[in-house]
């Protein structure tokens, strides 16, 4: 069986906070207390997905939706899915997991009326800014400062082909 056909992907479920708040910890300079993972778990479970290889948490994706200005047009309003944090143990990088992951929180968030979809991520990041960008997503703008050490930050943004929302 090769790795990628024993990869789970499933909803968080409280039981793995743990073992989130771990990966969080060791692959992310930004990390969220408990009560942060609990809200976002609130808010969006659908989209809140973790990758699982033979009973080990190897990563997970949040996201949650927000109503506020279109980052298409300044006159408009949107419901906007926001892709919060993304993240996979260095070992098992590389390997698709993070793709599968958010493919499926995508969904999720569309599935959820999102028309337009979002995240920032670390300038320095480029393989993380180039997975977005296989997945659809274009640089909009750069943030600067934006990161608790000073670091910049690149919001991306993509809107959701019409044909692709579902109502809930």
């Amino acid at each position: 069986m090769t790795e990628q056909s024993s990869i789970i992907i499933r909803k968080f479920e409280l039981k793995d906070l743990d073992q989130v708040m771990e990966i969080n910890k060791q692959t992310l300079p930004e990390n969220y207390p408990e009560s942060f993972f609990r809200t976002i778990h609130a808010e969006l479970p659908s989209a809140f997905l973790i990758a699982e290889m033979n009973g080990k948490l190897i990563g997970y994706t949040m996201a949650r939706i927000e109503r506020g200005l279109s980052h298409y047009s300044i006159f408009h309003r949107a419901k906007k899915g926001h892709t919060v944090s993304v993240a996979i143990r260095p070992e098992y990088r590389r390997k698709g997991f993070a793709t599968k992951l958010l493919k499926e929180s995508i969904a999720a968030m569309i599935k959820h009326g999102a028309s337009e979809l979002f995240l920032e991520v670390r300038v320095s990041n480029i393989p993380a800014v180039n997975l977005y960008k296989s997945l659809g997503y274009e640089i909009l703008k750069e943030i600067n400062h934006y990161y608790r050490d000073f670091e910049s930050a690149y919001l991306m943004v993509q809107k959701v082909p019409k044909t692709s929302k579902h109502t809930s």
